[in-house]
């Protein structure tokens, strides 16, 4: 099953204009709040319409501009997941799940499938109760089960975790990425988390301002996001302004050195970044003195605070994390990186 999106829509002084392909099982769009996530999935739902372009889903297209098409959200067989789950309150567990089979007259098959849901989500005994007395666990997996019910070729979901607590959202994250790929269904994840879109995409799309700065797989864009805003959401702490030197040299001015990177060095260069895990004591490149200014302790990790020798007093320091079993005694006078952990960064 594949997915095409290219689509344009202004909203006031905001333009969505976003395009991509998605064929992985799960395609993240990772983003910080107010980039055009949510209204993304809201024009290929139907729920909201764009402006110009085109929506395609397995072959099938579902919106387009040009052609005068605009299925309507029900003929679309598109399941959305919206952040806060949207459960009716004064309907039961297995009413709610019933409400996404409004359309089937089969009283037969409704029963059939809702059995199916109630024992795909674990649901068991919780049947007559209502979203009130249910964990967020718990109403997540009846939001599922209302969306999946109706067996809808592609999932929406919109930030599905991020209305449960942490140590929950690690429990359910291997459970949800289990049941999607037990389904069978393509599905689009909105998440503005790093961690999850880890988990959990194969196919990742970083957005920023209504457009995607980034895409490819999740692995390949962590390693290479190739933009200053990509470089963030993935989490890289340790970003500065640089300029192109020649193919394989760039200069970072407010950390007052030069590094040598792996891959060649764009002409349209504005940044570097430099992962905090990734630097050694003993690495054979990119070697310079350093000052440590601080440390900040994490419950697993430590974060050690440093400034390169030649740095510019108003830059703020760099980010070197590392497991706290391998904090060495003393900390070196010299850290370095090796080339092919050198990012480098355009837009």
């Amino acid at each position: 099953m594949s997915l095409h999106v290219d689509i344009r829509k202004t909203l006031g002084d905001f333009v969505l204009e976003t395009a991509f392909d998605a064929e992985d099982a799960v395609t993240g769009l990772l983003g910080a709040s107010g980039c055009g996530k949510s209204m993304t999935l809201k024009c290929i739902a139907g729920v909201e319409t764009p402006d110009s372009g085109c929506i395609v889903l397995d072959g099938e297209t579902l919106f387009d501009s040009a052609r005068g098409i605009n299925l309507k959200p029900q003929q679309r067989r598109v399941g959305y997941l919206f952040q806060q789950y949207a459960l009716f309150p004064h309907l039961t567990v297995e009413r709610n799940i019933l409400t996404g089979l409004h359309r089937e007259r089969d009283a037969a098959v409704r029963q059939r499938r809702l059995r199916e849901m109630i024992q795909m989500m674990q649901l068991q005994g919780l049947e007559k109760l209502r979203p009130a007395q249910l964990s967020g666990g718990q109403a997540q997996r009846v939001a599922l089960a209302r969306m999946l019910v109706n067996q809808p070729r592609l999932l929406l979901l919109d930030e599905p975790f991020s209305a449960l607590d942490s140590h929950l959202r690690d429990q359910l994250q291997p459970q949800f990425l289990s049941l999607l790929r037990t389904y069978g269904r393509q599905a689009v994840l909105v998440t503005h988390s790093r961690d999850e879109a880890y988990h959990l995409c194969g196919q990742l799309c970083v957005m920023e301002d209504g457009r995607v700065v980034r895409d490819g797989t999740t692995k390949a864009v962590f390693a290479d996001p190739r933009s200053e805003t990509a470089a963030r959401l993935t989490g890289c702490k340790n970003i500065t302004p640089a300029r192109k030197i020649d193919e394989r040299t760039v200069e970072a001015p407010a950390w007052g050195l030069r590094f040598t990177a792996a891959q060649p060095v764009p002409d349209d260069l504005r940044a570097i970044g430099l992962r905090a895990h990734y630097f050694h004591a003993r690495a054979a490149a990119n070697r310079a003195n350093v000052q440590w200014v601080g440390e900040l302790e994490e419950p697993f990790e430590w974060i050690l605070l440093f400034r390169y020798a030649g740095q510019d007093e108003t830059a703020p320091p760099l980010w070197w994390r590392m497991p706290k079993d391998r904090k060495p005694a003393a900390l070196p006078d010299v850290l370095g990186i090796a080339p092919e952990n050198v990012l480098l960064l355009t837009r």
